[in-house]
């Protein structure tokens, strides 16, 4: 009896931890992007998806891949189900906010890059696309103050844009 019960209980801890399959689609799908293959790491990524729409590391990856293929509005659309679960994620703000000014919508781009800094006050990188976000829409001395915090966060292009846009 006591080894019957020992039995059942390994196949239940097996049963209990086994590995998502939607984790070994993404890893799979990393490959291939970093191959240079991103149609089929989107397809993979999407694959994972499907098996399990709770996997976020998916929809930002599969989101990051849609970005390189100039897909902005998929892309929003990952960033946006990744920020209904997990909505202090500065770095999700940041890449969303990146596809917005891709599609010129630059004050949905701002907000992003607001939400990044506010999260995360030392976010070089959103000061930065924030600076350009502003220049974009015609606020010059706004840019300008965005690059500076930039450069003094230690971005080592923000001294090359000040120079360039005569800040």
């Amino acid at each position: 009896m006591k080894l019957l019960f020992s039995i059942l209980l390994a196949g239940i801890s097996l049963s209990f931890f086994a590995q998502d399959p939607s984790v070994e689609l993404v890893k799979q799908g990393l490959q291939k992007s970093q191959m240079g293959k991103h149609e089929e790491a989107l397809q993979l990524y999407n694959q994972a998806i499907n098996t399990n729409p709770e996997n976020l590391d998916a929809y930002v990856k599969r989101a990051y891949v849609n970005s390189i293929l100039k897909n902005y509005q998929e892309t929003i659309e990952d960033y946006n189900t990744v920020l209904e679960a997990k909505p202090d994620l500065a770095t999700v703000y940041l890449s969303r906010g990146s596809a917005y000014a891709k599609l010129e919508q630059y004050d949905k781009a701002i907000a992003d890059f607001d939400q990044a800094i506010a999260l995360d006050k030392d976010n070089q990188e959103a000061y930065n696309n924030r600076g350009w976000a502003k220049k974009r829409k015609g606020d010059s001395e706004g840019a300008c103050a965005d690059w500076k915090k930039s450069k003094k966060l230690g971005n080592g292009e923000a001294k090359i844009i000040l120079k360039n846009n005569k800040c």
